[in-house]
């Protein structure tokens, strides 16, 4: 079994492959550039979507001690939290964190962190919902878009920026061969391994099979990827 890696992966993460004896190329398939922002006023209640709108702040020298952080994503709360700024919550996708702050926070007043390239459902939920939502982008993605020539049995994506820039470059090219007893050579598409309901929502729109992760970050990814390689579900 082959894999593709959108993301370059860290050391334990490439284990998690090899130990399951399944091959795999990797490369970035997006870099992120921060951009300069000013912003002045008092902050009490945030909402970050993402590790890259999370270190863009990080890395800024904003003064945000006492704010209350609205996230999306397990491995974004925990940058934050290990920064000793405090977490309120933490939702699986903007959907979710919208729903959330629709039932529990109607009257407060949010200052969104975001990318150039931001997803619309979060502050499109908000606005229809009377809620203030002040955005401020911090950083761009910018699409590396690299043509593959060989096939692959499942591809990992962990945005839906990843997405595109694949799609772009390789669809519906990229394909998987399986043996049929009827047909010895037929071919699909290959499978969609994805992070977070998100991305995979990107996703359905190129692949015929999605798979997504049972937790929005790169291990848990990896495990749904080699248990759907091995068990076919």
């Amino acid at each position: 079994m082959r894999l593709l890696s959108t993301k370059k992966l860290k050391l334990n993460q490439r284990e998690l492959l090899l130990n399951a004896e399944v091959s795999f190329v990797e490369y970035d398939a997006i870099t992120i550039a921060p951009l300069e922002f000013k912003f002045s006023a008092l902050v009490d209640s945030v909402i970050i979507t993402s590790q890259n709108g999370a270190r863009a702040i990080l890395n800024s020298g904003l003064r945000i001690e006492n704010a209350n952080f609205y996230c999306v994503g397990e491995k974004t709360s925990t940058l934050l939290v290990e920064s000793g700024l405090n977490v309120a919550k933490t939702a699986r996708n903007g959907e979710e964190l919208a729903t959330f702050i629709i039932e529990n926070l109607k009257n407060e007043q949010f200052t969104y962190f975001c990318g150039k390239q931001r997803r619309d459902e979060l502050p499109d939920i908000l606005k229809e919902a009377r809620i203030i939502c002040n955005e401020v982008v911090v950083y761009e993605t910018h699409l590396n878009e690299q043509r593959f020539e060989q096939e692959f049995d499942g591809i990992l994506f962990f945005s839906p920026s990843g997405v595109s820039a694949f799609a772009k470059a390789n669809h519906p090219s990229t394909t998987l061969r399986v043996q049929d007893k009827s047909s010895p050579q037929r071919s699909r598409r290959a499978v969609a391994i994805c992070i977070g309901e998100t991305t995979a929502k990107e996703a359905r729109k190129h692949f015929e099979t999605v798979v997504v992760s049972n937790a929005t970050t790169i291990e848990s990814t990896i495990a749904r990827a080699v248990k759907y390689l091995a068990t076919g579900y």
